[in-house]
């Protein structure tokens, strides 16, 4: 593999910067990586050649012209499908938005493209973001490069697999349930979630509004922060928005000093149901931060056991007011307009054809949870356990600075495995869930592996607005595992078939 790829977001942008390789080169060695292993691995939905060109281009003149340009001009990126991008296909991995192409771009998007960040294109997901394996999306899955026949996690698989294979050094993915830790634990590679508020929802297909949240995710915990620091911030577009300063994660990122950090770890989320590599690795990573100085304690959570069945009544109930929109006249896909049938009847035909599986079994369960009758019963019942599990937080983070678990109970599962089995892919998400319902900030790091070659991660939840706890962290983390490891985990990634670089790409829908 060329250098090129291989190398830090951080230690590329400094080398662009210092004009030692132009931002076309890099931008050129990951579109060449792109077309080599893509077909492999599906991390890509659609591929914006000409536009990632063009973005590099124009930070190598800014440099040349003696221009100051941000830690990460001129570096590429992955970016998830569900966040709007003027002019490029946005589908959110459904049949419905096919062909759409925003007028607009998401605060998010256009705060990368401030800071002189490439974006090469947008990555797989699961359909609107439903999903823990990104085998719902209309377009196909998207493959594990530690393992062809396991899934990378979901909803965020595209991006966690372009990390994990040198396809781009950096990415964006959202979190709802745990889209951008859980594809981060299974992958090998760093996920954050902000607080909620913390980075804009402006532009990005929502799925739950008050679950949603935009993220930075990398291969390194420096790299990650100053991607935090690119795209967190006030935005005065989206209500939602916190007004607070941004904490100070790549000062964090860079101290990794956890001495005196009390860690608090979670009584509920462990034991039963929990793979024994997965808890033996876990209780390893706690000691090792314990002997780097951390106070270790245990803290109870009793509400936690209640948070996925909670979740899985509020995240339905909102996804099935929002995907109201897609009518099939405002947006893409538009069946059986010929002249003869009603508006109900074309906006149920595109329906049918438009929304997968997953999507539909939400919608039915979320418009039944919200029905006259039932709405206190059931959606009430759920934002008093969410309210229950908020007080959990509240009293667990007076014992100690973080919350630490397993990101998940199991490894990577094979593709397939529990597809007919929702009530499976959904416990997947147990250890994630309860921080999207308070709206704290959490990450995964790659914490080793099992004896099968396949990743493991460390969760780590912190208060809201304390961001930079988790890159302390994070950072300790990454420095003792790295020595131990001989260098970072991901550069134990198998090697993965690659067909001849193509010397043109096509922008638009893949597969």
């Amino acid at each position: 593999m060329s250098e090129l790829i291989t190398a830090d977001a951080a230690d590329l942008a400094g080398r662009i910067a210092r004009r030692e390789v132009s931002s076309v080169e890099v931008t050129t060695a990951h579109l060449d990586r792109i077309a080599a292993v893509d077909p492999t691995i599906h991390a890509f939905l659609s591929v914006d050649e000409q536009g990632a060109l063009e973005q590099a281009a124009a930070v190598d003149a800014r440099i040349a012209a003696g221009e100051t340009v941000g830690p990460l001009a001129g570096v590429p990126l992955a970016l998830k499908d569900v966040l709007a991008q003027r002019g490029v296909p946005t589908t959110a991995g459904s049949r419905i938005l096919e062909g759409w192409r925003p007028p607009y771009n998401a605060t998010v998007t256009q705060r990368l493209l401030d800071a002189g960040i490439v974006i090469l294109g947008k990555t797989n997901m699961d359909e609107f973001a439903m999903g823990s394996s990104t085998e719902n999306s209309a377009y196909g899955p998207t493959y594990n490069p530690w393992d062809l026949t396991r899934v990378p996690g979901g909803s965020g698989g595209g991006s966690a697999a372009a990390l994990a294979a040198f396809e781009a050094p950096l990415a964006i993915g959202t979190d709802t349930g745990g889209s951008i830790r859980q594809p981060a634990g299974f992958t090998g590679t760093v996920g954050i979630k902000p607080t909620y508020g913390g980075t804009s929802r402006f532009g990005q297909i929502a799925l739950a509004s008050s679950l949603d949240q935009p993220g930075p995710c990398g291969r390194t915990v420096l790299d990650t922060a100053l991607l935090h620091e690119v795209i967190a911030g006030y935005d005065p577009m989206d209500q939602t928005s916190l007004d607070a300063p941004v904490p100070p994660v790549v000062r964090a990122a860079r101290s990794g000093d956890v001495t005196g950090l009390r860690i608090g770890v979670v009584r509920e989320l462990g034991g039963e149901g929990y793979a024994p590599e997965v808890e033996a690795n876990f209780h390893a990573t706690v000691e090792m931060l314990a002997d780097l100085g951390a106070e270790v304690v245990e803290v109870s959570c009793p509400n936690f056991e209640y948070a996925l069945a909670a979740y899985y009544l509020i995240l339905p109930s909102e996804a099935s007011s929002n995907l109201a929109r897609f009518d099939a006249m405002r947006y893409g896909l538009r069946v059986g307009d010929d002249g003869t049938r009603s508006t109900e009847q074309v906006m149920a035909l595109t329906r049918e054809a438009g929304f997968g599986a997953e999507v539909k079994r939400r919608i039915i369960i979320g418009t039944y949870a919200l029905s006259a009758g039932y709405r206190d019963a059931y959606y009430g019942s759920a934002q008093k356990v969410r309210t229950l599990v908020q007080q959990d937080f509240a009293a667990a983070f007076a014992q100690a600075d973080v919350l630490v678990s397993p990101t998940t109970p199991t490894p990577a599962f094979r593709m397939g495995e529990r597809v007919d089995d929702p009530m499976a892919m959904y416990l997947n998400d147990l250890c994630t869930i309860p921080t999207n319902l308070a709206g704290n900030a959490a990450a995964s790091f790659p914490s080793g592996l099992t004896t099968d070659g396949l990743p493991l991660g460390f969760h780590v939840m912190a208060p809201h607005l304390a961001d930079d706890r988790l890159y302390r962290v994070g950072a300790a983390l990454e420095r003792r595992l790295s020595a131990t490891w001989g260098g970072p985990l991901l550069r134990k990634v198998p090697a993965l078939p690659t067909t001849t670089p193509a010397t043109t790409m096509t922008e638009g829908v893949t597969r």
